[in-house]
């Protein structure tokens, strides 16, 4: 699943299957309100974590808990690369990836840092729903293999992929439908 945050590290955008893993809307999600979904004791790990690589505008990678409706949780991987943008290559946020872990991979307890971080095969819960979400959770996993056989030449291209579906999103969520009615009647969507 996809998410997107600001340059502070406030999330922007989270994609339909949060809420379907977690029980909490989207809307309810930005800003701070996903981590209402955090384990208790997770928390203050996944904020360090978020702050220390918005001030060095740095890849990161973090594992933790994530409560789910009506009691339980799960243990997530998440990381997420940085994203800049005009003018003068200005930093955005992050566009990341949350993975459910397969039942008995879990941490004893959450941490994380900065790193490369390279997504686990997504499982049905948080598999992308849209198209331009799988692109994005292609790309990222792609940038965290980029280097292990000498492709480095192609990360600069690849980052800027990228941020060019970042934008996409970004698009996608200001974008909403809108009826309007034709000159005969018609009702156009």
């Amino acid at each position: 699943m996809i998410f997107m945050t600001d340059a502070a590290g406030a999330l922007t955008y989270v994609s339909p299957e949060w809420h379907g893993l977690t029980g909490q809307n989207q809307r309810d999600a930005v800003g701070q309100g996903w981590f209402e979904r955090l384990n208790t004791e997770d928390g203050a790990v996944l904020r360090a974590v978020i702050k220390e690589a918005a001030q060095a505008k740095a890849e990161f990678i973090v594992r933790f808990r994530l409560s789910r409706d009506g009691g339980g949780s799960i243990w997530a991987a998440a990381g997420a690369v940085p994203s800049y943008g005009p003018p003068d290559h200005t930093f955005l946020g992050f566009l990341g990836s949350i993975t459910e872990l397969v039942p008995g991979s879990e941490a004893l307890s959450a941490q994380g840092g900065l790193g490369r971080f390279v997504p686990p095969p997504p499982r049905p819960s948080t598999a992308p729903a849209s198209t331009l979400d799988l692109v994005a959770d292609h790309l990222l996993m792609a940038h965290g293999l980029i280097e292990v056989d000498g492709g480095k030449s192609a990360l600069a291209p690849l980052r800027e992929a990228l941020f060019r579906v970042g934008q996409e999103i970004a698009q996608k969520m200001t974008v909403s439908p809108v009826s309007s009615t034709l000159e005969n009647g018609d009702t156009l969507h």
